[in-house]
């Protein structure tokens, strides 16, 4: 397995996709909405609430692997 770490750390388009693809997962198991976002301390329990819950810890890491692997080429490595 081979997969290109210096240059995909070095892109910021990789480190924005790996924030959405774990934050993703947690505010649609949650139902959040931007209403709901209207303290720290919301967020903080719902942060709190995602990383107590396995399941949507799962929900996360799948989607951080879905977007490190290169869907073009054969296998996983790049």
């Amino acid at each position: 397995m081979k997969i290109d770490l210096k240059a995909r750390l070095k892109n910021p388009i990789f480190w924005i996709n790996n924030a959405l693809a774990f934050i993703a997962p947690i505010l649609v198991y949650y139902k959040v909405s931007s209403q709901d976002f209207t303290s720290w301390s919301d967020v903080f329990d719902i942060t709190l609430n995602a990383l107590k819950n396995p399941y949507v810890l799962g929900l996360a890491f799948v989607s951080l692997w879905n977007n490190i692997i290169n869907p073009t080429t054969k296998g996983i490595s790049d």
